[in-house]
């Protein structure tokens, strides 16, 4: 019973981490360029999984580098539109907003069986949410600014996860090497656009400096690590719903420690989405245990490292 708690706990921790991540980079884009704030995430990271690997001394693979490579061009352009995005919105706009990615995976995820109506009765449901979450204090209506950033984001990042899905499906792949071969590639795509602000970085506070270490360390190779380690001490399911409530920690932190607000239609659209999302999971979880020669969680591996876990959202 500890270690089943002390599994949960860790999920719990990891989600929160995330969830939190949305107001340390609106905090970091106060002070620095969106691309100051993003190479620094990367190079960050990099250094973080290079110190990793050198010490579990493993033997890497082509295929290893060759989509670690692919899923870093796409990982990056997750991590622009959502540092642009939360930038220009709220950190609990952004945390929800991201959560669509739950409801966008599966359909783009060809390896999976067909989804039932209920599914996209659940997306429907979470477009609705959308609505009243961008509208802001003005009812229903069309997202703005950030927020469009963010939704860019989610779909994005769905493809990315439906890559990840199936890169992995073919090839057995060290997740620490993908990891950081995909930061890698992104300190290299992200550097020319970011040495104009080299200057700003260097500038930057003790404060900012910390934000960009707990972005890097905390919300990249800490979370990954303790993922990796819980989800193979659960099932899969339990892991997914405890890693589903990234999006409520995004907005608590944002409300309780970031001083946000919610207009009552973004309040609604926020429960709306958070019911959209878990109903969307849920379905499509269950659809895919029911389908022919898929035998319960209970009765094969629950991770496998490198896969998405059923109806979560790894991230970049």
């Amino acid at each position: 019973m500890f270690a089943v708690r002390r599994t949960d706990a860790v999920l719990v921790l990891v989600a929160l981490v995330w969830g939190s991540s949305y107001l340390v980079a609106k905090s970091a884009t106060d002070v620095l360029p969106v691309l100051a704030v993003l190479f620094a995430r990367y190079a960050l990271g990099a250094l973080a999984c290079g110190a990793v690997v050198l010490v579990r001394r493993r033997a890497w693979t082509r295929t290893e580098v060759r989509a670690g490579a692919l899923l870093g061009v796409t990982q990056a352009a997750v991590l622009v539109l959502e540092t642009y995005g939360v930038a220009h919105t709220s950190a609990a706009h952004a945390g929800l907003l991201i959560s669509l990615t739950i409801v966008l995976t599966p359909p783009l995820d060809r390896t999976r069986p067909p989804l039932p109506a209920r599914f996209y009765a659940a997306a429907l449901l979470c477009v609705v949410a959308v609505g009243l979450i961008g509208a802001g204090g003005e009812g229903f209506g069309l997202p703005r600014g950030g927020d469009l950033l963010m939704l860019g984001a989610a779909v994005v990042r769905a493809g990315h996860v439906a890559l990840v899905g199936r890169v992995t499906a073919r090839h057995r792949v060290d997740p620490v090497h993908l990891t950081t071969v995909q930061m890698v590639t992104g300190t290299v795509l992200v550097l020319p656009f970011a040495v104009r602000h080299f200057g700003a970085l260097a500038a930057s506070d003790a404060a900012t400096g910390s934000r960009l270490l707990y972005l890097a360390l905390l919300c990249g190779l800490f979370a990954f690590l303790a993922q990796t380690w819980a989800v193979q001490r659960t099932s899969a399911s339990r892991a997914s719903l405890l890693l589903g409530t990234e999006p409520v920690w995004a907005v608590a932190t944002g409300l309780v420690v970031g001083g946000e607000r919610l207009t009552p239609w973004a309040a609604a659209g926020a429960a709306l989405l958070l019911v959209g999302t878990y109903w969307g999971q849920a379905v499509e979880r269950a659809h895919r245990d029911e389908g022919p020669g898929r035998p319960p969680y209970g009765d094969r591996p629950p991770y496998d490292a490198g896969k998405p876990l059923a109806g979560g959202v790894p991230r970049p």
